[in-house]
């Protein structure tokens, strides 16, 4: 495996583990803010960088979004 391809999957172990906590922890039902809030916390409690509520253009077959489209969550390492 390269290096490239074990760094992603320890990121993506990390987040998926994260999510899994923050949802034991808060139970089902809860707004999205609440666990994105949670998640954040607990991303960079893990070591990552996370931004939340970002603008992030979108481009469908030529037509652009408008520029109030968000993403919730972005986490890196």
């Amino acid at each position: 495996m390269s290096s490239h391809k074990e760094r992603l999957n320890r990121i993506t172990e990390s987040i998926i583990g994260a999510a899994i906590e923050v949802h034991r922890a808060l139970g089902p039902g809860l707004l999205e803010s609440a666990y994105e809030a949670c998640l954040a916390f607990e991303l960079v409690e893990r070591g990552l960088k996370a931004e939340q509520q970002k603008p992030l253009p979108v481009v469908y077959r030529e037509v652009n979004s408008s520029p109030d489209s968000l993403r919730s969550l972005r986490a890196q390492r």
